[in-house]
């Protein structure tokens, strides 16, 4: 009898596990199409009827350079992808990491699809750039739809992305595209 109900534990535990699993896909799921349902192709904070008081605060920077380009505004914690003949492909807004690149021109040099970020946060299309203070620095979206405020006392390198936005930056910024980070 012993041997039954040990079996029974076992089964009742893999169906348990089954189900949050399934659960859980469930979840992502249905929180990746409210994502999607509420950004729009152009610009993740972008929605008719705003203000034009508010679309001036999404004016590209003076002095961001010229040509296809990734521009990084680090005051307004804010992205443009730029291509040809000065056209706004979209921008965004990041959450930044806890250190800074120093405004200049940089190139993207490295990518990867999926990686743990220097926070121990599994993130995907990851767009490297830049090293300051020893610390790597680029684009990427946590696995888990997070953006999180830094922690300041830890070195960071990730400026963390939503999701739709972190495709669009995986699209536009291959290897060799130009990076310009502006304060």
């Amino acid at each position: 009898m012993a041997r039954g109900s040990s079996a029974g534990a076992v089964v009742a535990g893999l169906t348990a596990a089954a189900l949050a699993v399934v659960g859980f896909f469930a979840y992502q799921a249905n929180a990746a199409q409210d994502r999607v349902k509420s950004e729009s192709p152009g610009s993740s904070d972008s929605s008719p009827g705003k203000s034009e008081r508010k679309k001036q605060k999404v004016t590209l920077p003076a002095f961001s350079g010229t040509g296809e380009r990734v521009v990084y505004d680090l005051g307004r914690n804010r992205v443009w992808l730029m291509g040809p003949n000065q056209k706004v492909k979209r921008t965004f807004r990041v959450h930044p990491s806890t250190v800074d690149p120093k405004p200049g021109t940089y190139k993207v040099e490295s990518r990867a699809p999926h990686v743990t970020g220097s926070d121990g946060v599994p993130v995907e299309n990851v767009v490297r750039f830049a090293t300051s203070q020893g610390t790597t620095i680029g684009f990427s979206s946590a696995l888990d739809g997070s953006l999180p405020e830094p922690e300041q006392q830890r070195k960071t390198g990730g400026i963390r992305e939503r999701a739709a936005d972190g495709e669009a930056m995986w699209l536009f910024a291959t290897i060799g595209t130009k990076v310009v980070v502006v304060r």
